[in-house]
C-alpha cells in the first residue's frame, strides 16, 4: 500500500486561493461549493479507504497551483455531485448559478463515458475530451487535474486497471496538458503514467539516476555559482533553478536508441531576470565565459511557440568538461512556461482575465473545432486530431508579420493557408518561403517563414491540391469547395430534366411550377425547397414523372399502386428470423430492394398483398402515405450476419479511382456484390452494393471513403 497523502482541509485551500484571490465574495462561492460537496459525498469512501470529499479537495488544491479562478476552483469541489451523488444538475444551477452548472455539466459528461475495452466508446471518449477544448477550456484543465489526483492514488485499483488508466492518460491527457503548457502537470502525470505502465522500466531508471545524481550534483553546483557570479558581476538580478530530467523523459530518450549516459551527460539549469533585454543581455555574457555548442542555440523569445512559451535555449561546454543546457527567460515567461494557457486566466493586479482572454490563446485548437464543425467522425477524428494537433513533432511556421502556425510534419503552403484562413486557402495563387518562390508540395520545415501570394479574382482551388495537401482540415475545406460546386451542377441538371420532362408531355410549366402545387408536393416528399427537389430528381432519387404526378395529385388505382410496390419491394434477402414484429420472430419476412436496410437502421414492416411483410427503414420514400400497410418492427439483437445495401459514391472522372474504392473496401473487410458507374459531363456516379455488418459500420465505411482524393460525396442510396 502506499503511502497516505496529505489529508487537505477546506482551510487549507481557502489559504492558498486567498493568495491571489482578493475578492471576499469569491471566498464565499469556494466555502460554499466545499460544504455543499461535503454533505453530499457525507459516508462515502474512496477505493484508498479516504474520505471521499478528500478527493475534491485534492484537485482543487491542484488547481490553485495554477491559479484557477474562484469558479473553477468551485467546480473541483463539484465535480462528482451529479454521477457519485445523484445531485440533479437544476439544483446545481439553482445554488451556483448557469456558469458553474455549465462547468460542472461538462465534466460530468466527459467522467460519465467509463473507459472501456470497446474500442468504438474509447473513440467516443476521446472525441468528448478533444470537442471539449473547442468550449469551455476550463472543463479539460479539471479533467486533467481530476486525473492527475486519481493517479496519484493509482495504487487502490486492480493492476490491470492501472495500465489501462495509464496509457489512456498518456495518450490523450498528457498531450492536452503539454499543448496546454502546464508543464509541471504534464511531467507529474508522465511520471505516474509510467510507473503504472511500466513498473520495472520505471524503478530502473530511478536507481540509475540515484547513482548518477550524487557525482553530476556536484558539477552542477560549480556551474550554478560561476554563471551567477557573472550575473551578479554584472549588475543582473536573477534566480537560479537546476533543472532535473523526468523519469518520463529519459524513457522516451531510451526508447529513440540513446544510452543512459549520453541523455544524462548534458546537465540543465535555468536562470530567471526580471526583463526581455536582460535575458539577451545574460546570454552574450555566459557565451564570453562558456564555448556555445554550434546549432544548440534556440531563441523562442523572438519566436514564440504556439502554445506562447518563451526562452533561450543555449547548450555550452561548462564546468567539468561537461555540457551544460541553460534557459534564460523573465519572470512572467516562466509562469507561461509552467502553467501555461492557464496562466491568461489567473487573477492580476486589476481582477480577472475572463474565458474569452484564454480563448484568445488557443486558437491552436482551432482544427479541433473545424474537424468537429465539418462533421468528422469517431476514429478518423480522434486519429487526425493526435497526429496533426498533438504531435509532438509538428513544426512552427511563421508569416511574414511574425504570427505563429503550428503544422504536422509533411504539410505544404496549402495547408499553412487553409490554417491562416479558408478564404486565403480558396484565393491563393502561390507562396514564397524565406524570400524564395517554392511549389506549392513543398515540404515546409520548422522556423519557416511562409507568405500566401492571393488574387480575389481566384476561381478557387484545384482539384489536384486534394492530392498534395497533407492535413485533413485543408482536404476537408477544398473538397467542400466543390461539393458546392457540384452539387450546384446536380441542381441545375435535375431542373433541366424536370423541365423536358414536362415538355414532353405536353403540359403547361406556369401549372406545373404554380407555387402553391409545388409546396404541397414539397411537403409530401419531405422537401425544404425547389432546389432540393431539383438535386434530388438529378441524383436519380426521384422520377421527374413521378414527382409531375404529386404535383398534380393523380392518384393511381389499387391495381397500379400494387405493382409499383411489388416492384419496388422485390424483396433481395430473406429476413425470417431476423427481424421482430410485436415480439414474434418467426414470421415470413424480407427486406426491401428500395431503401436496403442494414442492422441498426430505424425500421418498420411492410405488409403487401402475397408477399408478407418487407422491412424498409422508416424514411423510405417508397412507402410515404402507406400509413395503413405499416406495422412497427426492430431487429432481434441476437441475430448477426451481413447485410446488403446501396451507396452512391460522387467522384471526378480519374484514371483507377475505382479501382482505390473497391480496395479501400476490401480493406474494410466489405464485400462488394455489385459496381455499376453512371457518367455525367463533369464527374461520375459508381452505385455500388455492398455486404456490411450494421449501419456503425456503414457509417464508418461512407466517413473513410469520403477522405479518398478527388472523391466528393458518399450517400447511402434509396432507388
Amino acid at each position: 500500500m502506499e503511502p497516505e497523502e496529505k489529508a487537505y482541509t477546506i482551510d487549507d485551500l481557502i489559504n492558498k486561493a486567498k493568495t491571489y484571490i482578493k475578492s471576499d465574495e469569491e471566498i464565499e462561492l469556494i466555502k460554499k461549493a466545499y460544504l455543499f460537496a461535503a454533505k453530499v459525498h457525507a459516508g462515502q469512501l474512496r477505493l484508498t479507504g479516504d474520505a471521499y470529499i478528500l478527493h475534491p479537495l485534492n484537485v482543487a488544491m491542484i488547481l490553485t497551483e495554477i491559479y484557477a479562478d474562484s469558479q473553477t476552483l468551485a467546480t473541483a469541489l463539484l465535480h462528482d455531485v451529479i454521477n457519485f451523488a445523484n445531485v440533479k444538475i437544476e439544483e446545481i444551477e439553482k445554488e451556483f448559478g448557469s456558469e458553474i452548472k455549465t462547468l460542472v455539466d461538462g465534466i460530468s459528461k466527459i467522467n460519465k463515458l467509463s473507459l472501456s475495452a470497446d474500442n468504438e466508446a474509447l473513440i467516443s471518449y476521446h472525441k468528448k475530451i478533444l470537442v471539449g477544448l473547442s468550449g469551455d477550456v476550463r472543463i479539460i484543465i479539471l479533467k486533467i487535474a481530476d486525473r492527475l489526483h486519481n493517479m496519484r492514488t493509482l495504487w487502490a485499483i486492480p493492476e490491470k486497471k492501472r495500465k489501462e488508466k495509464a496509457k489512456e492518460t498518456l495518450e490523450i491527457l498528457v498531450p492536452i496538458a503539454h499543448r496546454l503548457g502546464i508543464n509541471h502537470i504534464k511531467s507529474e502525470l508522465e511520471d505516474l503514467c509510467l510507473k503504472y505502465w511500466k513498473p520495472d522500466v520505471y524503478n530502473d531508471i530511478l536507481e540509475k539516476l540515484s547513482q548518477s545524481r550524487q557525482e553530476l550534483d556536484k558539477s552542477v553546483d560549480k556551474m550554478m555559482e560561476s554563471v551567477s557570479k557573472i550575473l551578479t558581476d554584472n549588475n543582473i538580478p536573477h534566480e537560479m533553478k537546476g533543472r532535473t530530467k523526468s523519469v518520463y523523459s529519459i524513457y522516451n530518450k531510451l526508447q529513440k536508441g540513446k544510452t543512459f549516459n549520453e541523455i544524462y551527460d548534458i546537465l540543465a539549469l535555468r536562470y530567471l531576470v526580471n526583463t526581455e533585454a536582460e535575458c539577451y543581455l545574460a546570454l552574450g555574457l555566459i557565451h564570453a565565459k562558456y564555448k556555445p555548442v554550434p546549432k544548440r542555440f534556440k531563441d523562442y523569445i523572438a519566436r514564440p511557440k504556439a502554445n506562447g512559451y518563451q526562452s533561450l535555449h543555449t547548450t555550452v561546454f561548462g564546468v567539468d568538461g561537461k555540457l551544460f543546457e541553460i534557459q534564460i527567460r523573465t519572470y512572467d515567461m516562466d509562469r507561461v512556461a509552467e502553467y501555461g494557457f492557464a496562466s491568461h486566466w489567473s487573477y492580476k493586479e486589476h481582477g480577472v482575465n475572463k474565458q474569452n482572454d484564454m480563448e484568445e490563446k488557443l486558437k491552436q485548437f482551432r482544427t479541433v473545432i473545424e474537424l468537429n464543425e465539418q462533421q468528422v467522425e469517431g476514429e478518423e477524428f480522434v486519429n487526425t486530431v493526435k497526429n496533426e494537433v498533438f504531435n509532438s513533432n509538428n513544426i512552427y511556421v511563421y508569416t511574414p508579420k511574425g504570427d505563429v502556425f503550428e503544422l504536422p510534419v509533411g504539410s505544404t503552403p496549402i495547408d499553412f493557408a487553409y490554417r491562416v484562413h479558408t478564404s486565403v486557402g480558396h484565393q491563393m495563387v502561390g507562396a514564397i518561403v524565406n524570400n524564395n518562390i517554392v511549389p506549392l508540395d513543398y515540404k515546409l520545415k520548422d522556423g519557416d517563414i511562409v507568405k500566401i501570394n492571393t488574387n480575389k479574382n481566384s476561381k478557387g482551388p484545384s482539384k489536384e491540391w486534394l492530392n498534395i495537401a497533407y492535413t485533413t482540415s485543408a482536404k476537408n475545406k477544398i473538397k467542400a469547395f466543390f461539393s458546392k460546386i457540384d452539387k450546384n451542377q446536380t441542381i441545375a441538371n435535375g431542373k433541366e430534366m424536370f423541365i423536358k420532362t414536362i415538355r414532353r408531355k405536353k403540359l403547361s410549366t406556369n401549372d406545373i411550377l404554380d407555387d402553391k402545387k409545388m409546396q404541397i408536393a414539397l411537403d409530401e416528399l419531405g422537401l425544404n425547397n425547389e432546389n432540393d427537389l431539383y438535386y434530388e430528381i438529378g441524383i436519380g432519387k426521384y422520377n421527374p414523372t413521378q414527382v409531375i404526378k404529386t404535383i398534380l395529385n393523380e392518384k393511381e388505382d389499387e391495381k397500379k399502386i400494387l405493382e409499383k410496390t411489388l416492384k419496388y419491394q422485390s424483396p433481395i434477402m430473406d429476413a425470417t428470423g431476423e427481424i421482430i414484429i410485436d415480439g414474434m420472430s418467426d414470421l415470413k419476412v424480407s427486406f426491401g430492394g428500395c431503401c436496403m436496410p442494414v442492422k441498426g437502421d430505424d425500421i418498420v414492416g411492410y405488409i403487401s398483398k402475397g408477399n408478407g411483410i418487407t422491412i424498409h427503414r422508416k424514411n423510405c420514400h417508397n412507402i410515404v402515405d402507406q400509413d395503413e400497410r405499416i406495422i412497427n418492427a426492430s431487429w432481434n439483437e441476437n441475430i448477426n450476419k451481413k447485410y446488403v445495401t446501396n451507396v452512391l459514391i460522387y467522384a471526378d472522372k480519374k484514371d483507377n479511382l475505382l479501382l482505390d474504392i473497391i480496395s479501400k473496401t476490401s480493406a474494410m473487410n466489405i464485400g462488394v456484390k455489385s459496381v455499376n458507374t453512371i457518367s455525367n459531363v463533369d464527374y461520375n456516379v459508381y452505385d455500388l452494393n455492398i455486404l456490411v455488418d450494421d449501419k456503425q459500420m456503414l457509417d464508418r465505411y461512407i466517413s473513410i471513403i469520403k477522405q479518398i482524393p478527388s472523391v466528393n460525396d458518399c450517400v447511402r442510396g434509396n432507388k
